[in-house]
């Protein structure tokens, strides 16, 4: 399902807060995203208990019980972990990873917070979630009838609420710094093939080995080689790649405000390659956060930047011709200002030929 909308984790949050008392909500978003932990955070702030069920591990008797026979009559008892006394917030999570017969078994359940017999405690709250068609995790149609017992919102991460949650949370302060530079890391969408990419998630496992391992702001904890193997092995290649140059960088990580202000320059030397590649890409995801779409809309440090970019994109060239053309090109669907294209087709044409 694709919704033509999306929230972040405070509006999913305040979303939370007001429908999920009174109607069942469904969380659709990309794994690793952040879903279960916000369900978790609502109940906490919400004083409820939060049970955790993984549909693509349940069987339909999970869910309705099992029949016992009472007199002349038999009835089914609902699980312990469901049926319980004091109103709790029941998490389905992976719903629409659940077969037909397991959905069909969730239908009274979610629509009259029932099971047979058996109704869920005034005030209890039942929330579902689960993964996208394209993120090629494991996903089942889910039958019309279960889509229509809910209401659909669709979560996507937020880099500055992330960072706010992991400067409380203690994350390493080396994601925390490298996240801060590219926002647009913090997530990308999972590729085709088995390969590890970069997630909310991934970016907070990175976080616990490097504390594991005693990395420390001088690096001197931990080898590249072993730093190495951790970047690579839970985030996207290229942003392993650059988070590997930052961590090199680690010790002066203000560098390119300082090449922008003109009192450093671009490394040159052929060592510092891997440097120089994350301080360009740095330095075009500036331009794209901070130049207007609209020249109209231009303010005085927008125009600052805008005279300084363009005599750094020449300096740049003359070091290394193509990361200065990758500056300016049209990279991942992500374009810089017709406005200042203009400008770099005038000043620098050779870069955009």
């Amino acid at each position: 399902m694709n919704l033509p909308f999306s929230v972040t984790q405070s509006e999913l949050f305040e979303l939370l807060l007001n429908l999920a008392p009174s109607r069942p909500v469904f969380i659709w978003g990309a794994p690793g995203i952040g879903k279960s932990a916000l369900v978790q955070k609502f109940a906490d702030e919400v004083g409820l208990p939060c049970v955790s069920l993984l549909g693509s591990q349940l069987a339909p008797e999970d869910i309705i019980g099992i029949p016992q026979i009472r007199g002349n009559t038999s009835e089914f008892l609902p699980p312990k972990m469901i049926a319980r006394r004091e109103p709790y917030v029941l998490f389905l999570d992976e719903l629409n990873a659940c077969s037909q017969e397991v959905q069909k078994a969730f239908y009274s359940l979610i629509h009259e917070r029932r099971i047979g017999e058996y109704h869920l405690p005034p005030g209890s709250v039942v929330i579902g979630a689960g993964n996208r068609t394209q993120d090629g995790a494991i996903v089942k149609t889910m039958s019309s009838a279960l889509v229509n017992r809910m209401f659909h919102v669709q979560l996507v991460a937020n880099p500055q609420e992330w960072l706010n949650w992991a400067y409380e949370e203690g994350l390493h302060q080396w994601v925390i710094d490298y996240i801060t530079q590219r926002p647009d890391h913090l997530f990308s969408e999972p590729p085709k093939n088995e390969e590890p990419y970069s997630t909310p998630r991934s970016w907070h496992m990175l976080s616990d080995a490097l504390k594991e391992y005693h990395a420390g702001a001088d690096g001197q904890d931990i080898s590249q080689d072993a730093l190495r193997v951790l970047a690579y092995g839970c985030l996207t290649a290229s942003h392993a790649g650059m988070f590997l140059a930052f961590t090199k960088n680690v010790n002066n990580k203000y560098l390119l405000s300082q090449i922008i202000k003109g009192d450093a320059v671009w490394p040159s030397q052929p060592e510092d390659r891997d440097v120089l590649y994350f301080l360009a890409q740095s330095f075009r995801a500036r331009l794209l956060h901070d130049l207007p779409k609209e020249k109209q809309k231009i303010n005085h440090d927008a125009q600052l930047l805008t005279h300084r970019a363009k005599a750094l994109i020449k300096q740049l060239s003359q070091i290394n011709y193509e990361l200065a053309q990758m500056v300016v090109s049209a990279e991942e669907g992500k374009v810089l200002p017709d406005w200042f294209m203009v400008e770099i087709v005038r000043d620098l044409p050779r870069l955009v030929n």
